[in-house]
């Protein structure tokens, strides 16, 4: 496959090289307003959660995660090319700022919290559990049938996102068997790192021996990404012989293409319409071959990454 436009390294134990491919096809999706109830110490929070229908049936089902102080509405674009993939999108929007610690990002301890967005997967498969609910909501008031829900996931986070799907898939595979078993894979966005507790750390140590397929599309090392603080875990932590790959130019808001704002492009750069195209194809592919049963892998002495069952 070959990425034309974009420089990218691979990111392995010992090893260098360039990769390649082609824009995702685009097909029809619906995007679907609702919410999702989460509790949060004595309360619920009522965040705002996006659902993106596919033309056809689900072919999984995706967990779109957004970075710290950002919403939903900018991984629109990511999550709108994952659903012309054939998948069906949940995107939440979670706080950045709560007293009670319910928080995307850890700022004291959001382990509570990261545990009740865990519950939303582990209680999947239930009609009436908290997903489904918003689903059927968010189709209903649209006036459109909701479809089934997936028993298998795939978990996409950028920035601090990825370090709370880490967490999440984490406490699946400790603490919820049956929906560990759906989950197939997870692909972080130029992931970072909360700069208190050890979430990122405590997950992946976890995560790692299981063989469960994570793979990144990195940024150059900037303040945005705590200076590659995320991916730096991955490379230590990870016994992998692929891991993904760095965009050798590049703005940690790329991840957001045309959903990013003025906010993120003046704090974070102007998203680059290369590696756009560069983090939607590869999110997308590798999330097909994850539900797919294939793990993505490079080899190191060839330029093209080859794709082994």
């Amino acid at each position: 496959m070959s990425l034309r436009g974009s420089a990218l390294t691979v990111l392995a134990a010992a090893c260098v090289a360039a990769v390649a491919g082609i824009g995702p096809a685009a097909a029809e999706s619906t995007a679907l307003p609702g919410t999702i109830d989460l509790p949060c110490a004595a309360s619920t929070l009522r965040q705002s959660a996006e659902w993106y229908l596919p033309a056809g049936a689900p072919r999984g089902l995706v967990w779109v995660q957004h970075g710290f102080a950002r919403a939903n509405q900018n991984v629109a674009a990511l999550s709108e090319s994952l659903a012309a993939a054939g998948y069906l999108v949940f995107a939440p929007s979670l706080p950045f700022m709560n007293l009670a610690g319910c928080t995307l990002q850890n700022l004291g301890d959001n382990t509570p919290f990261l545990d009740q967005v865990a519950r939303l997967f582990a209680t999947a498969d239930d009609p009436d559990g908290p997903l489904a609910r918003s689903l059927a909501a968010a189709a209903a008031d649209a006036g459109h049938t909701a479809p089934a829900m997936p028993r298998q996931f795939v978990f996409l986070g950028h920035s601090a996102g990825a370090e709370a799907v880490e967490y999440v898939a984490h406490r699946l595979h400790t603490a919820a068997p049956a929906a560990w078993a759906g989950l197939r894979g997870l692909v972080l966005l130029d992931p970072v790192k909360s700069f208190l507790g050890n979430n990122t750390d405590l997950a992946l140590a976890d995560l790692d021996p299981t063989g469960l397929p994570i793979l990144t599309v990195s940024g150059p090392p900037s303040l945005c990404n705590a200076f590659g603080s995320g991916t730096t875990a991955l490379q230590t932590l990870l016994h992998r012989p692929f891991l993904g790959v760095r965009l050798t130019t590049g703005e940690h808001t790329d991840a957001e293409g045309a959903s990013s704002d003025l906010l993120g492009e003046m704090l974070c750069g102007i998203p680059q319409p290369a590696n756009i195209t560069t983090v939607q194809t590869l999110a997308t592919d590798w999330t097909t071959d994850f539900f797919d049963g294939l793990i993505p892998i490079q080899d190191s002495a060839s330029p093209s990454s080859t794709l082994l069952r």
